[in-house]
């Protein structure tokens, strides 16, 4: 790829780089923005650019500066000096500002750097921060040049995923993550020494510093961006993350079947919460009960996550144990689940079309209200009323 290509990018943004320009600051943009045009230009399958851009300022002498320069174009927000970032939401664009700038890790954890911005700091030192050389590209506005002094415009060439510094790459235990969700998004194929790194952090146990809310977000962007999640989960199990997720530690049977039913889910039916839900459900549907619970605990508190599959879990058992007497469907567990969300889940599974028609009239419809309607006095023993009516209508649809 030759360095003199021109990258588009949204029009709007060319009066704020005027501006810039005529106070001495060279913009730069850098990160996935950067990456995915590249991406596009050698897929078949054409991806709209991300509407969050990230621009690095070269010769800015204060984030007030920046700040000041800005304001005209949209309410700014600095979201931590000492990440050294401005956010600027312009129309339907979030674009965030910062300084060239280069990290030390100075305790555990993701969030464990002293930031140091520089004003006059050179491209590569910059770049070298990076985790990986697809993410290291930049591209000079004013020049209309392409910035690549780690080569990944030949790494996204060859669909090859490499770390910019082996020695700073561990600093993060977020990047073993990271490198979970590329691989399986861009079907690129990590390194040896890729390898070898993300493996030696998970014997290492350094997945062990990072909140969970961060390693729900690269679980989040695997399950709703990849095509075929299961290559990120593969690669999980290839490097020991499994230390960490020991959850995971399932025979290899339940493990393909977990594998082959989430690359099944069609994510064009729901939104990413219902999308997400399903493929956690798929991915720890033949787990225990125990494990099920510590795996979704590393990654959120919601409790309702852990309610919501509990009740797709419990129709699993019934399905399963279809003819068996005493199977039965408990009222208040499936009273206020998702009908659209249960069926996308069970077809994921490969379950047949008959099986799901009846599925489609499993959610109770018979309540508390209607018992009051006829005359009913409200009493404890409600619930018992509503759970025999319920087990009278099921075995009507499924015995």
């Amino acid at each position: 790829m030759k360095n003199n290509i021109i990258i588009d990018y949204p029009n709007i943004l060319d009066k704020i780089f005027d501006k810039l320009k005529n106070c001495g600051i060279k913009p730069i943009i850098v990160g996935g923005y950067v990456r995915d045009f590249f991406l596009n230009s050698i897929s078949n399958k054409k991806q709209i650019l991300t509407k969050d851009i990230d621009i690095e300022l070269y010769n800015a002498c204060s984030f007030e500066k920046i700040q000041e320069i800005l304001i005209e174009f949209g309410n700014s927000n600095i979201i931590g000096k000492s990440f050294g970032v401005i956010k600027l939401k312009v129309d339907n664009l979030e674009i965030d500002f910062s300084m060239p700038r280069v990290e030390n890790k100075i305790a555990e954890g993701h969030k464990g750097f002293l930031v140091d911005t520089y004003s006059k700091l050179d491209f590569k030192t910059a770049a070298s921060r990076r985790d990986f050389t697809i993410n290291s590209i930049g591209y000079d506005i004013f020049n209309k040049k392409i910035l690549d002094p780690f080569n990944g415009l030949q790494d996204i060439s060859n669909k090859v995923l490499k770390s910019v510094n082996e020695k700073t790459f561990i600093e993060d235990p977020l990047r073993v993550l990271r490198a979970m969700q590329f691989y399986s998004r861009f079907d690129f194929t990590p390194d040896k020494n890729l390898i070898t790194l993300c493996t030696n952090m998970c014997e290492n146990k350094l997945l062990n510093e990072l909140p969970k809310e961060r390693v729900y977000e690269e679980f989040k962007k695997l399950f709703l961006k990849s095509n075929k999640p299961s290559l990120g989960l593969k690669f999980l199990k290839n490097i020991n993350a499994n230390i960490y997720f020991n959850e995971l530690n399932m025979n290899e049977k339940d493990w393909n079947d977990s594998l082959k039913f989430i690359d099944n889910i069609d994510k064009t039916i729901l939104d990413d919460e219902a999308n997400i839900l399903i493929t956690l459900a798929l991915l720890c549907y033949k787990m225990k009960k125990s494990n099920r619970e510590s795996f979704i605990n590393k990654l959120t508190n919601k409790k309702n996550v852990l309610n919501k599959l509990e009740a797709i879990y419990h129709i699993d058992i019934f399905l399963e144990n279809i003819n068996q007497k005493n199977n039965t469907l408990k009222y208040n567990i499936l009273k206020d689940i998702n009908l659209k969300l249960l069926i996308q889940y069970l077809k994921a599974k490969n379950t047949s079309t008959n099986v799901i028609e009846k599925i489609r009239y499993i959610k109770p419809t018979i309540h508390g209200n209607n018992l009051l309607d006829i005359g009913m006095k409200q009493s404890k023993d409600f619930s018992s009323i509503l759970q025999l009516l319920y087990e009278i209508r099921i075995n009507s649809i499924f015995i």
